[in-house]
């Protein structure tokens, strides 16, 4: 029979969750080596503006 019920996939979710928890972090760190620097590079690198909608 088929069952119209989803049922969570909550590994997937935290997987998810995870990944870009860790690109954020990964940003910060990388902004905050720049900044202590005076880097201006930092405000041209759109990884670091915008972890999560670049790729990488």
């Amino acid at each position: 029979m088929i069952s119209a019920e989803t049922r969570p996939d909550f590994a997937a979710l935290a997987a998810r969750l995870v990944s870009r928890a860790k690109r954020i972090a990964e940003a910060q760190a990388e902004q905050a080596t720049l900044a202590r620097r005076s880097d201006p590079t930092r405000w041209r690198k759109a990884a670091l503006l915008w972890p999560l909608f670049t790729k990488g």
